[in-house]
């Protein structure tokens, strides 16, 4: 077999598999088929089926075990560290249907905690509101956010049945600043059974919060399987 041939069916070979996969014809879990059946199906060398196939597993597509076979990964999500991300936006950019559902919704006085975290006076009323976000029918994300009625007081009358609060609140007031903490816990019961996970499993949780002109807007905590999702921050050479 010549090179350029040899080059050719090993993009074709890429692109079929990467195809598949990205529609969804072959889901995560499922098994590539084996090299030697491969091989046959394009007629070409193992060296160009096990390339195509490593170059695949370098880009997180495919994951090789060895002796079962080759399948395909679990989509991992990314977002930018220095932006407001949308989780929708972000579940189907993974081409996974996307959903939603408020666990809880509670107005109440401000407790220690809540004062701790929103940065708002003691005396102050809130908002809390739980939801989980899913991916293709699974959890994807724990979201719990409080939301200061002293600054959003259009937000004692919202129940997010029908959108998600993050949105809500970028179409109710504009954002002057914000701050992003991100750290990693083991999940406890309350992220156990929230995202359908064995308990002490590792997670990412990326903590905002969020000020406009006129005061605390909200603070949300995310937490998402820590397997399930990245971070990525670009940036800049600092001017002298």
């Amino acid at each position: 077999m010549n090179q350029s041939k040899d080059a050719t069916l090993h993009q074709r070979i890429l692109s079929d598999i990467e195809g598949r996969i990205v529609s969804g014809e072959w889901p995560p879990g499922h098994r590539i088929p084996f090299e030697i059946d491969l091989t046959k199906e394009y007629d070409c060398s193992r060296m160009t089926v096990n390339k195509a196939l490593t170059q695949l597993a370098k880009a997180g597509l495919i994951e090789r075990r060895k002796k079962s076979g080759s399948f395909v990964t679990q989509p991992q999500a990314q977002s930018a560290v220095l932006e407001i991300h949308d989780i929708k936006a972000e579940v189907q950019s993974l081409n996974l249907i996307y959903s939603y559902a408020v666990s809880a919704r509670t107005v109440r006085k401000a407790k220690a905690d809540d004062i701790r975290r929103l940065d708002v006076p003691s005396g102050s009323s809130v908002v809390e509101v739980v939801c989980i976000h899913h991916a293709g029918g699974r959890p994807f994300c724990l979201e719990e956010r409080l939301i200061s009625l002293e600054t959003v007081p259009e937000a004692g009358h919202a129940d997010f049945s029908d959108i998600a609060p993050g949105a809500w609140l970028l179409n109710q007031i504009p954002w002057s600043s914000a701050e992003h903490r991100i750290h990693a816990v083991s999940a406890a019961a309350e992220e156990t059974a929230a995202l359908d996970i064995p308990r002490h499993t590792a997670c990412l949780v990326v903590e905002r919060r969020t000020w406009s002109n006129i005061g605390p807007v909200t603070h949300v905590r995310f937490t998402y399987p820590g397997d399930k999702h990245a971070l990525v921050a670009r940036f800049t050479p600092a001017s002298a």
